[in-house]
């Protein structure tokens, strides 16, 4: 029950799924953890429901490149997004980038990715709108874990289908913030194990 997996997009056929989206504004903080760079909401960002569950967003961080794969493809970034239920169950959000145009969320945090030390940033008012989540319309879902130690397992995948563009100034920026040896930060692919991945859809009609 491992993640990252690759996920066979041309052998799935969407159907309907269950996911709301309800972000909101709010002080964050930049943080450099070692092995990845990540913002953390200190405040009620809002969050998402899965099939009447809700998930509050906790933090959002890179890997570079893609830790998932589509038909054994890897890009050039990963964004997670992390959100916590009041049971502690953990659902992510998964958004795969290549080399193309910036991503307007990664441009309004360039400066301050660039500047940051060991030591936590305050970047004010930060709107997880702008990562533009509100534009999901198809997605995968699965059961699996967390990338980093200690990997623990039952977390709620839900990785879009639509790769997004990133510059390639955007990803060196990330890699060149991280001090630590872990510029290139993806974990393996990991087996399947026989578990089911669905390709859902939240367009009607």
């Amino acid at each position: 029950m491992q993640s990252p997996i690759n996920i066979p997009v041309s052998r799935l056929s969407p159907r309907m799924g269950n996911l709301t989206i309800d972000y909101k504004p709010a002080p964050a903080t930049l943080q450099n953890r070692g092995h990845d760079i990540a913002v953390y909401w200190n405040g009620d960002a809002g969050g998402i429901n899965i099939n009447g569950i809700d998930f509050k967003l906790q933090q959002c961080h890179w890997h570079s490149p893609t830790e998932h794969a589509f038909d054994g493809i890897r890009y050039q970034l990963e964004l997670h997004a992390v959100h916590m239920s009041s049971n502690g169950t953990i659902a992510v959000i998964g958004i795969l980038y290549k080399y193309g145009l910036p991503d307007p969320f990664l441009a309004k945090l360039m400066a301050d990715i660039k500047s940051l030390g060991k030591e936590d940033k305050d970047v004010g008012i930060v709107n997880p709108e702008d990562i533009k989540f509100g534009s999901i319309e198809f997605y995968y879902r699965y059961m699996g874990s967390l990338t980093v130690p200690p990997c623990t397992e039952g977390v709620v995948w839900t990785v879009l289908s639509k790769v997004r563009t990133v510059s390639r100034e955007q990803v060196q920026a990330l890699r060149d913030a991280v001090h630590d040896g872990f510029e290139y930060n993806a974990r393996p692919i990991q087996p399947r194990n026989g578990r089911s991945i669905l390709f859902l859809t939240s367009k009607t009609g």
